[in-house]
């Protein structure tokens, strides 16, 4: 008799298999779910990894072209009516708003004119920084909760194992191993969510910074020419 409530309770009859499929059918409603939005956020996190680091190399490459072709030409005007209409480089678009107010404000004496350009380039770099920086929260969100989200579905299944000894009133290993590895599931899969997003975070960080101090030091150059 107590083997057949242990078997009710704790899904005995396919507590055997131990694939990932398994554990997640075997697996309560809160347990379910802590899984299901753990494999979101990380599907959505591995998404986003992947658009930055394609956003990094190309305005990585456009940046570089820009530069050259800048230092090489004979003037900055002309430069600038040869630039297309749109352009996604960061750098070429702050570049493209200075030259539009520098050209803009030519009857204004040179104090004025040089201090609308710099507001101008510091409104185009902090919009562009913005830009660039666009759901690095959610990187950092899931890199710092995903583990404990995790942890709240271990208890919470650790929780109903002990809840079946208490049923079954025994304590074999075969009533007690197939809810705790369901628990132990949604750790392993918070960690696997949290760990590339912060790794991912942290890489990312630095190489907006490295971006954009290499855009200030463009920008501080140009401005002192102007």
């Amino acid at each position: 008799m107590e083997q057949e409530i242990a078997a009710q309770v704790v899904g005995l009859g396919g507590a055997t298999d131990f694939s990932l499929w398994q554990l997640f059918l075997r697996a309560d409603f809160v347990v379910k779910s802590v899984i299901i939005i753990l494999i979101f956020s990380s599907i959505f996190s591995w998404a986003l990894i992947f658009e930055k680091a394609r956003l990094f190399r190309r305005i990585d490459k456009s940046t570089q072209l820009f530069e050259d072709k800048f230092w090489k030409s004979k003037s900055a005007e002309a430069f600038y009516k040869n630039l297309p209409n749109k352009t996604e480089d960061p750098l070429t678009n702050i570049f493209k708003s200075a030259m539009g107010e520098l050209i803009k404000t030519r009857s204004k004496s040179s104090s004025v004119q040089s201090a609308r350009v710099e507001r101008v380039v510091e409104v185009s770099t902090d919009k562009a920084l913005k830009e660039i920086e666009k759901n690095f929260t959610y990187l950092a969100t899931v890199g710092s909760t995903a583990p404990f989200i995790g942890l709240f579905g271990t208890v919470w299944g650790i929780m109903n194992s002990f809840q079946s000894i208490a049923i079954s009133r025994n304590t074999s290993l075969a009533i007690v191993a197939p809810g705790i590895a369901e628990a132990l599931f949604a750790t392993a899969l918070g960690l696997l969510a949290a760990i590339p997003a912060v790794i991912a975070y942290n890489k990312f960080n630095s190489d907006s910074q490295r971006y954009f101090s290499r855009v200030d030091n463009f920008c501080k150059r140009f401005l002192s020419i102007v």
